[in-house]
């Protein structure tokens, strides 16, 4: 008796949701990223120093303004990002929807594209995405969500609020107390993560490559 014909099965949602996640490349990229920023921090100056009300003082002109913000974020680089990054977190805690959006379009780079294996087609609702086409819709997604609804706005105006307090303190604090180590290589700080999250990506290269 012959057997009956296997039916085609296609990854359900979830399967494609989870095999990212259990990726290599992504696993390394989150170890790296974690290992990196928890460096980074450990790195910033103490707050006290900071906030040393001692040290404040007017500046004559711009041109010392200048110079003291350039000196003062060259000493408390991790200090002034960690400041900003506080500043884009609290305006985006205090508007939870705008945070959701950002979420799902993060989840969405990483799940759908960037971390995705190359040999695991996207089915939704019983129809095939290309990666072009998924790079499309991302792509289309996130300049709606960026530039075409108040996300973008939000995030701007904290980015500059957080901008204009550290070219305050920058401006008003006195650097000749600081000293800054020759050693220190001058793009080491908070962002160096990216470096090594640029080497974990980097296993993902060859999928996302073969996509496009």
């Amino acid at each position: 008796m012959a057997s009956p014909p296997t039916l085609p099965i296609s990854t359900s949602q979830s399967d494609a949701a989870a095999a990212p996640i259990s990726t290599p490349a992504f696993r390394s990229f989150l170890s790296n990223l974690s290992a990196n920023i928890r460096h980074s921090l450990s790195q910033r100056r103490p707050w006290y120093e900071l906030l040393d009300r001692t040290s404040f003082a007017r500046p004559d002109s711009l041109s010392e303004a200048a110079s003291r913000i350039r000196k003062n974020f060259s000493y408390f680089r991790i200090n002034y990002i960690s400041l900003i990054a506080v500043s884009l977190a609290l305006s985006l805690l205090s508007h939870p929807f705008s945070l959701l959006v950002l979420l799902a379009l993060l989840a969405a780079w990483l799940f759908l594209y960037l971390f995705r294996p190359s040999d695991q087609p996207l089915v939704i609702g019983g129809r095939t995405f290309s990666p072009r086409e998924i790079l499309g819709i991302l792509v289309v997604s996130t300049v709606v969500v960026v530039f075409l609804t108040s996300v973008g706005s939000l995030l701007i105006s904290a980015l500059l609020v957080g901008l204009a307090v550290v070219c305050t303190h920058g401006a008003f604090r006195v650097p000749e107390d600081l000293f800054l180590d020759d050693s220190e290589p001058a793009n080491a700080g908070f962002l160096s993560f990216l470096g090594g999250a640029a080497s974990a990506a980097a296993a993902a290269a060859p999928a996302v490559s073969s996509r496009v």
